[in-house]
């Protein structure tokens, strides 16, 4: 089968023939019919220093898809050949005390496809049954693979009430731009966006954000406070990892507020904690992955309700023979998602 495969340490990917994988007894087989690409996948296409540190070659890489069942094991039975599925990219041990407990998301045993165990780029790919998640058969291809992508999202947004509230999103990545109708639906009163980016920006309006501020152009921090009467926002959404971008969203924090972040920082950072968090009494807390399974079950309902629609996110469609065209125009900044499609 084709693949897309990190072969060797260094910048660049390429297609490979490989063999189609084995599956285990509690495994499932999927048929890949569509791809979506990570920022992820990004510092693995580059081979920056977490890459560097944490890639072993020879790997397919990628870990959203989306694609039908085409074989299953002998003890799976809550699946069948032809079902139409997306993944859960983190494969859990099951057996620790956090997966025990129903915290499977911070498992420490996790192995992700495409970073610790061969991805989702490829013809097939082989999958504990469990991190298979049914779909509706008309749901299109090109959503079907963002399922795992905004699941964090809604883990992020839903990690508090944010019903009535003022919320800022910092980053416009696709991750970014997604919590924003998330917000929008679980009843925010306002939703402030920032990013470098206006063309990221100008999704984020379409996508719901009352009010879209560029730091590059403009002090977001007191332009917010100028917004919200001098109080700051009550919730912020930490979605870019930017050190300058996390500093300015606790700035324009209120007292008392909570913070919910998700965006990686590229190394440590200085950051002032005593008047960022602690003499305001601020509440903050790292998001990782998705709640396995309560997040799926979240966002499906989100969208089976029709409170969140992220087609208009979908920007950009390739054929996985121009994978290099795909990554270079995720890489630009200029998209919003771009998905790479297998064809039937």
């Amino acid at each position: 089968m084709r693949a897309v495969v990190k072969a060797a340490p260094g910048a660049g990917l390429h297609m490979r023939e490989v063999p189609v994988p084995r599956v285990g007894a509690g495994g499932v087989l999927i048929k890949v019919r569509a791809n979506s690409i990570c920022g992820t996948d990004l510092h693995i296409l580059h081979w920056d220093p977490w890459a560097a540190a944490r890639i072993k070659p020879p790997l397919i890489v990628g870990h959203e898809l989306c694609g039908t069942i085409a074989a299953v094991g002998e003890e799976v039975t809550q699946l069948k050949v032809g079902d139409f599925v997306a993944a859960e990219s983190h494969v859990t041990c099951g057996w620790c005390h956090y997966c025990r407990t129903g915290r499977g998301h911070i498992c420490q045993n996790t192995q992700i496809i495409g970073v610790d165990r061969d991805g989702a780029f490829a013809e097939y790919i082989a999958l504990p049954a469990i991190n298979a998640w049914p779909v509706p058969r008309t749901m299109p291809v090109e959503i079907a693979t963002l399922q795992e992508n905004f699941g964090n999202a809604v883990h992020t947004a839903f990690s508090t009430d944010m019903a009535a509230r003022k919320v800022l999103v910092t980053g416009c990545g696709p991750v970014g731009i997604m919590a924003i109708p998330v917000a929008r639906a679980a009843g925010a009163r306002s939703i402030y966006a920032t990013d470098v980016s206006d063309y990221r920006l100008e999704l984020a309006r379409r996508m719901g954000a009352t009010l879209t501020l560029n730091p590059a152009k403009e002090d977001v921090v007191a332009r917010i406070f100028e917004e919200t009467d001098g109080e700051g926002v009550d919730v912020l959404l930490e979605m870019s990892g930017v050190p300058k971008a996390i500093e300015q969203g606790f700035a324009a924090l209120r007292f008392g507020g909570e913070a919910a972040l998700l965006g990686l920082p590229p190394e440590p950072m200085r950051f002032d904690l005593a008047n960022a968090v602690i003499f305001k009494g601020a509440r903050a807390q790292g998001i990782v992955g998705r709640k396995l399974w309560e997040t799926w079950y979240q966002a499906t309902g989100l969208q089976r309700s029709g409170s969140v629609d992220l087609m208009p996110l979908v920007t950009h469609r390739f054929p996985i023979e121009r994978f290099h065209d795909a990554f270079a125009q995720m890489d630009s900044g200029q998209s919003g998602k771009v998905v790479l499609l297998w064809g039937e």
